[in-house]
């Protein structure tokens, strides 16, 4: 299973490195630490982003 880095969900969400960086902990963008690097799966990605388009 591939796992996204933040520039690969930056370019999802069509929104800035510096952005998903600054808001993935206040928009419980649903990443998970891999060493010292945030990785997240695209099977989680598409669940929070039909949250976020639901509310």
């Amino acid at each position: 299973m591939k796992l996204l880095t933040v520039t690969e969900v930056a370019e999802f969400l069509s929104k800035p490195r510096s952005w998903v960086y600054d808001n993935w902990r206040a928009e419980q963008i649903p990443f998970r630490r891999v060493g010292q690097s945030l990785r997240c799966r695209p099977s989680d990605l598409d669940r929070w982003l039909d949250a976020q388009l639901a509310e």
